[in-house]
């Protein structure tokens, strides 16, 4: 079957889970064999890391709607190199690659929408892509209320790569704690909604109590600063250890013995996927699309969202119940025998588009 020629679009700049996904998607789309290229401002953090894998990228700032200068770039790189797919994931570039696709003819344009968020265009969705991707159920269902016709979308799940055993992490040495300490893991870029502050608050107490206590917050961000400030304000320092951003999140989840995301807002969630992969027991939050993934006192324990006083009762639970971490761990190291693995999240992203370009040359 013939391979496609896929271009991702991105005017974001940061680095944080939707970067994540659209990256692991465009390798494991490569690997398939399609072509796949980027375009994102010059400075875009998924820009410089695709570079470093080989991708050809291409720059435009994308800066808004009225962006024409972009549009007009994009156009011409989207006919010269005759693109089948344009793959939309912010709100500027669907508006300016959007747009730019239009005028070239592009036979199909897919926006993804990867946040738990009010959407403020009901354009980029309806009128300017002919194909929404959802990232899980609850975000399909939100745009379907927003006004997005339902046949428009389809919900594909994040996926994980299947990384190899580790037989020894390397965290505790580096941390210089002993077997008999218990971690808490959390694993999240450091920005508003994320819940940091939330853990810092419940776990406090609990610190008190328990001497062989520690928890460890992998990733940086807008707010590292900030939590950073209220760790050492607090004299917590060397109880939870802020390790900012990490390539080795396999080994830094291999050196713990739970993993917490007390998160207010999140469309799905990468970070428990990894967890429940690697055997951790989950602690998350009843918001959004968390539910999807974790099944109460099943394969982990959901707590209500700004509640220290339950996520600090859901903690203690699983520190003082080595059974019950043991179980939930075993049965949420199943999550990727029914989906959320790259290669699932890659087959199910290229039959949509060929089933999608069938649907608009039928009805072209």
């Amino acid at each position: 079957m013939k391979s496609l020629k896929i271009l991702h679009s991105e005017s974001s700049r940061g680095w944080g889970g939707q970067e994540v996904r659209t990256l692991k998607e465009m390798v494991a789309l490569r690997e398939l064999g399609h072509v796949v290229e980027l375009v994102c401002p010059s400075d875009a953090c998924i820009g410089l890391r695709s570079s470093e894998l080989g991708f050809a990228v291409h720059h435009s700032r994308m800066r808004g709607g009225g962006d024409v200068r972009s549009m007009i770039s994009i156009k011409a790189l989207l006919r010269r190199k005759a693109f089948d797919v344009l793959n939309t994931h912010s709100g500027h570039d669907s508006i300016v690659a959007g747009s730019a696709a239009r005028l070239a003819g592009t036979p199909l344009i897919v926006r993804t929408r990867h946040l738990a968020l009010p959407i403020s265009s009901l354009a980029t969705y309806n009128w300017i892509p002919h194909r929404v991707i959802a990232v899980s159920r609850y975000v399909r269902q939100y745009l379907i209320s927003a006004g997005v016709v339902a046949g428009r979308v389809q919900t594909i799940y994040d996926g994980i790569p299947r990384h190899e055993p580790i037989a020894q992490s390397t965290l505790r040495a580096e941390l210089g704690l002993g077997p008999d300490a218990v971690i808490g893991g959390m694993v999240a870029i450091m920005r508003e909604k994320k819940g940091h502050e939330d853990l810092i608050e419940a776990a406090e107490p609990l610190l008190a109590m328990r001497p062989n206590l520690h928890f460890v917050m992998a990733g940086d961000g807008d707010t590292f600063a900030r939590v950073k400030a209220t760790v050492v304000r607090r004299g917590l320092a060397q109880r939870i250890h802020l390790l900012g951003f990490r390539s080795d999140i396999p080994n830094v989840l291999r050196g713990c013995d739970l993993f917490v995301l007390p998160t207010h807002q999140e469309a799905l969630g990468q970070s428990f996927i990894e967890a429940m992969a690697a055997g951790l027991p989950v602690i998350g939050t009843s918001v959004d699309g968390v539910p999807e993934l974790i099944e109460e006192d099943v394969n982990g324990m959901l707590v209500p969202a700004k509640d220290p006083g339950a996520l600090r009762a859901a903690i203690l639970k699983l520190i003082d119940d080595p059974e019950l971490r043991a179980r939930l761990g075993r049965e949420g190291r199943r999550i990727t025998e029914g989906g959320f693995t790259i290669g699932g999240m890659a087959d199910e992203t290229v039959d949509f588009y060929r089933r999608s370009l069938s649907e608009r040359r039928l009805f072209a």
